[in-house]
């Protein structure tokens, strides 16, 4: 068993139907999940549904049902869209489990023994569709005048007596842990935003609620409810199995990386890291802010512009694993990146499809064909294959060390490289001309070939997990054979070779796409 490597998403809030925003995120953690899994460590992968707070309970009321029904029904449509898009998580979490009850009273009480928290009145500006508090000075004008969340979002005064963390007290040890810590916050552009609000002061902190029942009940205090951000962020112990120390599932704290979108940095890298520390609770190592995948046109997705793309119907259009190399490979992670039809089916044929895909077809078809599916031996080698092979090994480890980083797009282009060396090398070395005139080259040319595509598709598998893996099924890799230690073991062809494997004549494993007859669809 390797280390252990805990990864998270947030847990998305299920007030509506999954957009592909929430598709985006799933996709970028299941690759970095399964990189990290290639690399040997033991890890734990889990994503959910935050189903507590004002939102839930108001929707729930606009459509007639009980808020535990909505629930219901609104975090299965998340469930199968994280396994619609092949997502390996772990464990999905849902806020109402007993479990998840149990850790965040037990980090509530904690606080309290800590002398966090007080009771007190609460006046002042609440973002319901935020599920934020915000002082006077936080505050925009909308069009006509009205206050607005720094959102955007419409606020509400709000009187009601709550409970306060002592938030203000953590101000000085928050700066420390940023400073000490430069990795926690990523990337740089979040860490300098988060920590000038810091430096500018904090407040205390309104932590529960008594307008609402819909939530985890305050411990000692009836008729409260917790604040959901306290409730939503304790997800990540409960998966630890917190606060039991010996739960199976306890040595993966501290996680190793949260990954979110860049709207709700705040609440993790300054909410979390003071209630962790008030707790008692070692410190997570990073927080990452992902961009957003914006609309054509550039505009953030969003349920009022009703510019919000169903994943489940783009998934149908395009394919699974094209729309994860879309979202991977598009976007520079940590920036905005944008969506259309066209951008899909250009980057996804150039690149997969034209390149990877039928250089992949066309070696394998050939070998079936004019070798009866048999390994081409060594045959006369030159120093073309031994520095096509050099070139991707380099192509591979780019991709690693830029997947070690978060770095993910630059990782898929440093993989690029590799295939398009290959292709270049195929073009130069033409086996179907030797197949007649030097037999003895074409199989060098061939055996190359055949180990440079096993390598390049291990490499891809994070991003593209079903087609690498169908891939990796006709070179006749074995599932223990398809890790990082796999792309350098090079007695793996000859063992191969040596079990009377044959190469099945190939099934195409990524088509070119085509405009859907919609072009518009799911946008």
């Amino acid at each position: 068993m390797g280390d252990p490597f805990y990864i998270t998403t947030a847990i998305h809030y299920p007030n509506g139907r999954p957009h592909i925003g929430h598709a985006y995120e799933m996709v970028a953690a299941d690759a970095i999940a399964r990189f990290q899994r290639q690399a040997g460590r033991d890890v734990l992968f889990q994503t959910g549904t935050d189903e507590h707070g004002l939102k839930m309970a108001q929707a729930a009321r606009a459509r007639g049902i009980e808020t535990r029904a909505f629930a219901d029904e609104m975090s299965r449509h998340f469930h199968e869209m994280a396994d619609k898009f092949n997502v390996g998580y772990d464990r999905f979490i849902r806020t109402v489990e007993v479990d998840h009850h149990r850790a965040s009273q037990a980090i509530w009480q904690a606080m309290a023994d800590r002398g966090d928290l007080y009771l007190d009145r609460y006046e002042g500006w609440y973002s319901v569709r935020d599920e934020a508090f915000y002082d006077e000075g936080e505050l925009v004008a909308g069009e006509g005048g009205e206050k607005l969340s720094p959102q955007g979002t419409p606020v509400e005064w709000t009187a009601e007596e709550t409970w306060f963390f002592r938030l203000s007290r953590y101000q000085q040890p928050l700066l420390d842990l940023y400073s000490t810590n430069p990795d926690f916050i990523r990337p740089e552009s979040r860490r300098n935003e988060v920590m000038r609000f810091v430096e500018g002061g904090l407040s205390d902190l309104s932590v529960s609620r008594t307008s609402f029942d819909w939530g985890v009940p305050v411990p000692g205090s009836p008729g409260h409810v917790m604040y959901v951000w306290v409730d939503a962020l304790t997800n990540y112990l409960t998966g630890t199995g917190y606060p039991d120390k010996d739960a199976a599932n306890a040595r993966f704290w501290p996680a190793d990386l949260h990954l979110i979108g860049k709207d709700i940095v705040r609440f993790h890298a300054v909410y979390w890291p003071a209630f962790l520390m008030s707790a008692g609770v070692p410190m997570p190592r990073s927080v990452f802010g992902h961009g957003f995948l914006l609309a054509r046109g550039g505009e953030k997705m969003s349920k009022s512009l009703g510019n919000v793309v169903d994943p489940m119907t783009l998934a149908d259009s395009f394919g699974v694993d094209a729309l994860r190399y879309f979202f991977l490979r598009e976007v520079s992670f940590g920036q905005d990146g944008s969506y259309s039809p066209e951008a899909i089916v250009l980057r996804v044929n150039a690149e997969l499809a034209n390149s990877f895909g039928n250089l992949a077809q066309r070696t394998l078809a050939f070998i079936a064909k004019n070798l009866d599916g048999v390994l081409p031996e060594a045959g006369r080698s030159d120093p073309a294959d031994a520095m096509l092979i050099e070139e991707v090994v380099v192509a591979c480890a780019g991709l690693k060390a830029a997947f070690g980083d978060l770095a993910l797009s630059q990782g898929i282009e440093a993989w690029m490289r590799g295939v398009f060396a290959c292709n270049g090398y195929i073009d130069t070395q033409a086996p179907w001309a030797l197949r007649k005139s030097d037999p003895e080259r074409m199989h060098a040319v061939l055996r190359t070939l055949v180990r440079a595509i096993r390598m390049l598709a291990i490499a891809i598998l994070p991003v593209v997990p079903s087609s690498a893996n169908r891939l990796l099924d006709q070179l006749g890799a074995g599932p223990d054979e398809r890790d990082h230690a796999a792309i350098d073991d090079d007695g793996w062809y000859n063992r191969l070779a040596e079990s009377a494997f044959r190469l099945s004549p190939p099934v195409p494993i990524f088509p070119r796409l085509n405009m859907p007859v919609d072009a518009e669809a799911g946008a």
